[in-house]
Order: structure tokens, then C-alpha cells, then sequence
């Protein structure tokens, strides 16, 4: 793919971290995820499981997608390291949770400047750790 005159394969070293913005790019992204989340009524549920003031949810979303995209890993730095299915499974997560995770996603990349290519990279890039989360927590609630 060509973009602004250069080729550019999303996923290859940090062209996915270049191309939404770097860290100022992630964070707009992120605010948006989360009035997404805040404002769909399809992510009312999704909503309810986490703490009422989304900072702390905001940033560790932002260090956590930084590294994801191969941008600076900043997320061990303050965080320490993740396994975001195992860090999930404590939460009852089905398909629809899924889904609605995924959708409040659509709607902050439609909100960006990104071409489509990395939208619908970006979309089915994310299913994997979304669904690798529901995954989990269906074994972890279990009977």
C-alpha cells in the first residue's frame, strides 16, 4: 500500500504505530474508544465493568496499544508486564462483550483521519486479542 508517497506495510516495524499518529495519534484514538464506550448503548454492559473515571483505563489503553503496534514500550515501563487475556479473566466476557468492544473500536477509527486500509487492518488485527479474551474468561467461569 502507498501512503503520502510511501509504501507501507501496517504490522512491518512501526509503520501501524507511525500511521495512526504515534502516542498523540493514540491517545485521540483512546478518548474516542472511550466516549464510544461512554455514549453507545450496544456498550452499556461493557461500560459497567470498568471504574467510573477512565483515566487510569485511558492511559494503560494507550501504553498497552503503543507497544501492540510496535511503538515505544511504554506500558512494562509503568505498568509492569501483561497478559491481557489472563489480565480479563476475572470478567465475565461473552461475544456480545466482545462485540461491543470491537464496535466502540469502529467508532473511534471512523473518527480518525486513517485511510480505510487502516481501519480495517487495525479491526481485524484487534478481534484476535478480543476474542482471545472472551476465550479465556469462558474458561475461567466455567462450570
Amino acid at each position: 500500500m502507498v501512503e503520502n508517497g510511501q509504501d507501507v506495510t501496517y504490522g512491518m516495524g512501526d509503520a501501524t504505530y507511525r500511521a495512526v499518529g504515534g502516542h498523540e495519534g493514540l491517545v485521540k484514538l483512546v478518548d474516542d474508544f472511550y466516549d464510544a464506550m461512554d455514549s453507545l448503548p450496544e456498550a452499556k454492559k461493557i461500560r459497567a465493568m470498568h471504574r467510573e473515571d477512565l483515566t487510569e483505563s485511558r492511559d494503560k489503553l494507550v501504553h498497552f496499544l503503543s507497544g501492540w503496534m510496535n511503538g515505544p514500550q511504554i506500558y512494562a515501563e509503568k505498568y509492569g508486564s501483561i497478559n491481557i487475556p489472563m489480565a480479563h479473566a476475572h470478567i465475565r466476557v461473552d461475544e456480545s462483550d466482545r462485540d461491543a468492544w470491537l464496535l466502540c473500536m469502529q467508532h473511534a477509527l471512523a473518527k480518525q483521519d486513517y485511510p480505510q486500509a487502516l481501519q480495517d487492518y487495525l479491526m481485524q488485527q484487534l478481534f484476535r486479542p478480543a476474542e482471545r479474551i472472551r476465550q479465556v474468561s469462558e474458561a475461567h467461569h466455567a462450570p
